[in-house]
């Protein structure tokens, strides 16, 4: 599978276009994941999967659920993957409480949006989100629209 390569000279693993769409995506940070063997190898070959994702909080640690790693078709025996098991997030003990108090009285929900390498280790970036209604997210594809037909019209002009 082909990887992109963003302009910051990031290779993007996945993204998740649904989250911009489902929520108001407040701020980003960067956190690093702890990974086992076999899913450094799938991410190599692109097979992961964070549209479903998010963060939750057990202690003061921080962990990813729903996102997806395929393993591959030629894992040794002895090893058992699990795909869609709970990740650890690596994030710095200031980073882990700002989200943590966001999360808890702003009433933020943390998802990822992309995966991705950046020197040699993969990262992952979370969002701060807040929810959107059913009348935003309406509004939001009415102006998603109207730039494609600008576009559009720029181009059978020029």
């Amino acid at each position: 599978m082909a990887k992109l390569i963003d302009t910051k000279g990031k290779k993007i693993i996945a993204l998740n276009k649904r989250a911009g769409h489902e929520y108001y995506l407040e701020e980003r940070l960067e956190a690093g994941l702890q990974l086992q063997g076999w899913e450094v190898k799938s991410l190599r070959e692109g097979r992961a999967q964070i549209t479903d994702s998010y963060v939750i909080f057990k202690g003061d640690e921080a962990f990813i659920l729903g996102m997806n790693i395929t393993p591959l078709p030629n894992v040794p025996s002895h090893i058992h993957p699990t795909p869609d098991r709970t990740r650890k997030l690596l994030l710095h003990k200031k980073e882990m409480n700002y989200l943590m108090g966001c999360k808890d009285r702003k009433g933020f929900t943390i998802v990822a949006t992309a995966l991705y390498w950046k020197r040699n280790k993969a990262k992952l970036e979370v969002a701060l989100g807040k929810g959107k209604k059913l009348h935003d997210k309406r509004a939001s594809d009415k102006d998603h629209d109207w730039e494609r037909q600008k576009q559009r019209l720029m181009r059978e002009k020029g």
